[in-house]
């Protein structure tokens, strides 16, 4: 068996990107990575402009607090001020563009309105409360690398610049399907020895909410025929085709033998808890990640493994997720054999307490959790002890 990090070091060697390009309007760009640099053809800000609602000043003009000066303008954002008359203040509000002459914004709590005057209760500071023309984007410097993906602060961070749509990668297009006689759909009622199948809708909430483009392909028999049928199916309609199922080594298990015989397999099982069975393999031009059919194995695999690969081969240049220390604010007395990942949850003090029920078919830890405690070969944990916790923000989407 693979360690947890020889399986997810040996993925992204062979994830691959190649999608063709497009143009898409800022507004459809979320979840989108960016297939060519971003650069500014402009200065923002454009002016030196107050930070806050107040009176603009020239520092030598104020020799001591309480001096008084006359308002000579005022000057509403969106606006421009006249040069600043010495012996004067302006009247100026947050985002309007500092006049030439002042050289700091007093904020208007630190000043009295005098009639056509105002009395300036502090020593200014030369600069104080003025943001700078270009502080934060100088003309032609690169805003955003290729390989970004887009969230709502880069939306943001374009929109700033003017720019209305971006060249991005294409979607990368991900074919789902789940084995497993026993599946049944929700709002089915259930047979005797029936389940429903909940690894289709979270495979496809993770698959979606990484930007993907989805083909499920629902539930398939557990013979070899319908196996292989999906399987080249989802290999002809897609770049990546990820199961849920049958990659174990049971009499019922096909999905495995249906890519070795249409493909090849290239790394199977991996030494963590859960997820032991998982396959990676090729079936054409399609890449594929045979998951298990727990569905906590299901669910952790993912956003383990298959995340990062996914996110590589759609041309993201940021992949991996991020641990961090933590306190543990339980006991974990079994030292296991395999690296594990227990569902855990952040408590009030910023400590992690682990889920009462660590079982791989308990869906419900991972509702409740906030992530995972990432606990080496046998590993045992006591309140206080240090962990690493890998933050389900860190995995998901």
């Amino acid at each position: 068996m693979l360690t947890a990090a020889q399986l997810l070091d040996a993925l992204l060697e062979r994830a691959r990107s190649q999608q063709p390009t497009e143009i898409v309007a800022v507004t459809g760009a979320l979840g989108r990575v960016l297939a060519t640099p971003v650069t500014s053809a402009i200065t923002v800000p454009p002016l030196d402009n107050s930070a806050m609602d107040g009176y603009a000043v020239r520092v030598a003009d104020v020799p001591a607090a309480g001096a008084r000066l006359p308002v000579s303008q005022r000057i509403q954002a969106g606006a421009v001020g006249e040069p600043l008359a010495a012996g004067t203040a302006a009247r100026i509000f947050t985002g309007a563009p500092v006049p030439p002459g002042a050289d700091a914004v007093l904020m208007q709590e630190m000043c009295s309105a005098d009639g056509d005057a105002v009395v300036v209760n502090k020593l200014p500071a030369v600069g104080e409360n003025i943001r700078r023309a270009g502080e934060d984007i100088q003309a032609g410097s690169e805003i955003l690398a290729a390989g970004t993906r887009i969230g709502a602060a880069e939306m943001g961070l374009v929109a700033s610049v003017g720019l209305g749509d971006l060249s991005v990668l294409r979607r990368l297009k991900v074919a789902c399907f789940f084995t497993g006689d026993e599946l049944v759909s929700p709002g089915t009622p259930l047979g005797p020895g029936q389940i429903y199948n909940s690894n289709r809708y979270t495979l496809s909430g993770l698959v979606t909410g990484l930007g993907c483009e989805l083909i499920d392909l629902g539930i398939v028999p557990d013979t070899l025929a319908a196996t292989e049928a999906a399987l080249v199916r989802a290999a002809r309609e897609a770049d990546v085709v990820v199961t849920s199922g049958g990659v174990s080594v049971g009499e019922a298990d096909f999905v495995k033998a249906a890519v070795e015989k249409l493909g090849r397999v290239e790394m199977w099982k991996v030494a963590m808890k859960p997820g032991k069975p998982i396959v990676y393999g090729r079936v054409g031009e399609a890449d594929f990640i045979g998951l298990p059919g727990n569905p906590v194995s299901a669910f952790a695999t993912f956003c383990l493994f298959v995340r990062p690969f996914l996110l590589k081969r759609m041309g993201a240049t940021r992949v991996l997720y991020r641990a961090f220390p933590a306190r543990s604010a339980s006991t974990w007395a079994k030292a296991g054999d395999r690296r594990e990942f227990l569902r855990a949850r952040l408590t009030d003090d910023g400590r992690v307490a682990l889920f009462p029920n660590q079982s791989s078919g308990v869906l419900t830890s991972c509702a409740w959790g906030d992530g995972f405690v990432d606990l080496d070969i046998g590993q045992t944990l006591q309140p206080g002890d240090w962990v690493r916790f890998i933050p389900f923000s860190e995995v998901l989407g």
